[in-house]
């Protein structure tokens, strides 16, 4: 956003020339506008600079808010935290206590096992007798089976707890910490965002935003001038735009300037007349058409922003 100053000054300077002699390029140095933003909306809590002010980049200009900001960062921090103690409980393995329990119910499963196929022979001795029952019978092969389908999961649980995680958990649980500390590390560049600072050197044009507003995102608080980038904003008339383009030297003058003026170059030429008269019927009145132009001054911040100058064209590009 530039700020862009009246043609009607340069307009009657150029109108007020002397006949028959050449008018004067005329325009002001300009400062390049920074709107200073929240990128996301907040409350002003502080602005601490004023307009005038001159500030270096960094400085902090205004303090925003947002209402969650504390209990957003406090449940982002706890998911860090247990996504990391699952990892560490997963590289670690299992505790010495669980193994031990994980053993004494393989013993109890193995003797359950060892009973029930105790019980299945006798059942098979006795059918063969006719002393028992063929229910009987079945009801010991049942409880067999169960007996050592029972064993041999008290075999492998003991066994997964001796080998511990496998590499494919670890990698995920890893990676589960991975993105809850991007989640952690985004919302605190977030909050750390609602401090607004100088982007650059500069001078506060204006101060938009005042405590207990609340900005929407992208809404400045704070308006700067970019002291490092000054130009001039001058105009021209319709007979020197074959003279005049980018890339022409040219000296800059200030009015009632006593030093030598500051030299710089032509940046830019508008393609369309900033003036045309009510009625344009006569070479003369299509002569006064004027042309805005942007100069780039080789020294920035010579002349202070806000002076008339002359501009006199010194060279070709």
């Amino acid at each position: 956003m530039t700020r862009r100053s009246p043609i009607l000054p340069a307009l009657l300077a150029f109108l007020s020339a002397c006949d028959g002699a050449p008018s004067p390029i005329r325009g002001s140095v300009e400062l390049p506008e920074v709107a200073v933003a929240p990128l996301a909306t907040a409350r002003v809590v502080r602005v601490l600079r004023e307009e005038g002010d001159r500030v270096r980049a960094g400085d902090t200009l205004a303090i925003l808010t947002q209402a969650d900001a504390d209990e957003t960062l406090a449940d982002l921090r706890a998911r860090v935290a247990s996504a990391e103690a699952t990892v560490r409980d997963l590289q670690a393995g299992a505790r010495p206590q669980e193994i031990a329990q994980a053993a004494a119910q393989l013993s109890a499963a193995t003797a359950e096992a060892a009973r029930a196929a105790t019980e299945l022979r006798r059942a098979r001795t006795l059918i063969a007798s006719n002393a028992t029952s063929q229910q009987s019978v079945d009801d010991a092969e049942a409880a067999a089976a169960v007996a050592t389908e029972r064993r041999a999961s008290a075999e492998e649980a003991l066994r997964l707890l001796r080998a511990g995680a496998r590499p494919q958990q670890v990698s995920a649980a890893q990676a589960e910490v991975g993105r809850a500390r991007a989640s952690l590390a985004a919302a605190e560049a977030r909050l750390a965002d609602l401090v607004l600072r100088a982007p650059v050197d500069g001078i506060v044009l204006s101060r938009t935003g005042e405590p207990g507003e609340v900005l929407a995102a992208g809404v400045p608080a704070i308006i700067l001038g970019d002291v490092a980038r000054t130009y001039v904003r001058a105009f021209i008339p319709q007979g020197m735009l074959d003279r005049v383009r980018v890339g022409t030297g040219v000296r800059v003058t200030p009015d009632g300037w006593t030093g030598a003026p500051a030299a710089g170059r032509v940046t830019s030429v508008s393609p369309e007349a900033e003036f045309t008269p009510r009625v344009a019927l006569t070479e003369e009145e299509r002569s006064d058409q004027l042309f805005g132009v942007r100069i780039a001054l080789d020294e920035p911040g010579t002349i202070p922003a806000g002076v008339w100058v002359s501009v006199e064209v010194s060279g070709e590009r």
